[in-house]
């Protein structure tokens, strides 16, 4: 009797477990669908308009689906893009968002008010990467309800256009129109709070031909020169990549790349101000607008160098047919020094001066690319790539470069090289990643300067030689 009755309650405990684990999972689903029913339902607080590349949206429950132009973006959802991705978003109050390559995006809030503008709220997280914000109704109506939060500092608007580039420690920040405000998070500043901070905060406008760069390690913002970011010529690349319905990709080698990034994503965006003035027309057909390419034609001859200090050459007969810019040992070496050994058998050189010091006074120089080869390499051989732009900066002041590059080729599509490092006694200038590298040199009167670059694509690899004047 008693072995039956421990049965009897066995088998009642295990039907109970069932029964009960039956009815946890039910509830488990039906929240799930809940869930998925509420965010389905969710309005809409935007709509892609351009993709450019890879990108993709995450919603707060881990999902993750590949972006298509029309798709709708809703509040708690995340823009990332890939290496090679490039997003711009048109949101219900006519604002603009560019979230360009190797970027992370979340939407923390969207509320406009339509009837009630100067009563909404917009709030924004850049995580990691580089966006350009061009101010909607709700922005320029309620300014102090306008947050853009970065790893480090919060943003506040005055009603604006502007471009930010955001690490884990460093934020730079770049004004196309209007004026922003940068502040450290702080006991003033909460993270979960909207509109600018006032403490410890530095206001930039877009008359001040200035930068805002906040670095973790720093107690304050500061402001940085960026006359020279602003000269369209130096943003064609963007430019033409947009038109052309390219892709792009960038690579922070350390935390100063960033303000590589902001120039790149600057004022003179010919796709997305278009959108901006335009947003409620149609729009018309675009002839596309041939990118330019800084490789040479033809093989550069020894003759032709007569009036250059820098020179590349190499030991081998590297890319045969397709070298442009190199010379072989002999044709160079004469009252030239080696500077800077690059991938395998280039070399950069200029005059034999002594080693003396570089000139004192150069402060910062902005240089012109001149002329670039580059090479796709992977199993399938070796290719020649297009190097449409790039920009180029040493600031001799603080011994910094930062320098970018747009590339193409049929079996990568468009990419960019990117980096940043210091600068070194007698004009060097170098810095390495886990998948890239870049070594350089600049004449001693800061007219000329040359690099070679390398990195690591999933498939393969680029590498490359560049030669830049100052103007």
């Amino acid at each position: 009797m008693a072995r039956t009755l421990k049965s009897i309650m066995t088998i009642y405990s295990f039907d109970s477990m069932r029964k009960s684990f039956t009815a946890l999972l039910l509830i488990a689903l039906s929240a799930v669908s809940s869930a998925q029913t509420q965010s389905a339902s969710a309005p809409a607080a935007g709509e892609v308009i351009l993709l450019l590349g890879k990108a993709f949206i995450e919603d707060v429950d881990g999902g993750r689906q590949a972006i298509r132009v029309g798709d709708p973006v809703t509040v708690n959802q995340r823009i990332v893009t890939a290496l090679n991705g490039h997003v711009h978003i048109r949101f219900v109050d006519q604002a603009l968002v560019s979230v360009r390559p190797d970027s992370r995006l979340e939407i923390l809030r969207y509320d406009y008010n339509q009837a009630r503008p100067e009563q909404s709220s917009v709030k924004f997280n850049l995580q990691e990467g580089v966006t350009r914000a061009i101010s909607g109704d709700a922005a320029h109506s309620a300014r102090d309800r306008f947050r853009l939060n970065t790893p480090v500092a919060a943003i506040g608007v005055r009603g604006t256009d502007f471009v930010v580039s955001a690490t884990e420690t460093t934020v730079r920040a770049l004004v196309n129109e209007g004026a922003i405000v940068m502040a450290p998070y702080s006991a003033d500043c909460a993270i979960d709070a909207l509109g600018p901070c006032l403490v410890n905060a530095v206001e930039v406008s877009d008359s001040s031909m200035q930068l805002v760069e906040f670095n973790s390690s720093n107690s304050m913002p500061r402001l940085l020169p960026a006359a020279h970011e602003r000269d369209p010529a130096s943003l064609q690349g963007d430019v033409q990549v947009a038109v052309n319905n390219s892709s792009e990709s960038s690579n922070q080698a350390d935390d100063n790349s960033t303000s590589n990034e902001v120039y790149l994503e600057g004022v003179t965006s010919s796709r997305v101000n278009a959108v901006a003035q335009n947003i409620n027309s149609d729009s018309a057909a675009e002839t596309p607008v041939p990118l330019p390419d800084f490789t040479p034609d033809a093989p550069v001859s020894a003759t032709s160098l007569t009036d250059s200090q820098l020179v590349w050459g190499r030991w081998g007969d590297g890319q045969g047919e397709n070298e442009r810019i190199s010379l072989a040992y002999d044709e160079v070496i004469s009252g030239r020094e080696v500077t800077i050994n690059g991938r395998r058998e280039y070399f950069l050189l200029r005059p034999d001066l002594e080693s003396r010091p570089v000139d004192a006074g150069l402060g910062v120089v902005s240089f012109g690319l001149e002329s670039a080869q580059a090479f796709y390499e992977s199993d399938s051989g070796v290719f020649a790539m297009q190097v449409n732009n790039g920009n180029l900066e040493l600031d001799f002041d603080f011994n910094r470069f930062a320098t970018s590059l747009d590339l193409n080729a049929e079996f990568t599509g468009p990419l960019t090289f990117s980096a940043s490092g210091s600068v070194f006694d007698g004009g060097y200038f170098h810095s390495r990643t886990d998948d890239q590298r870049i070594a350089g040199a600049v004449t001693l009167d800061g007219s000329e300067a040359g690099y070679f670059f390398e990195k690591q694509l999933e498939d393969g690899g680029i590498h490359g030689l560049t030669l830049w004047g100052s103007p």
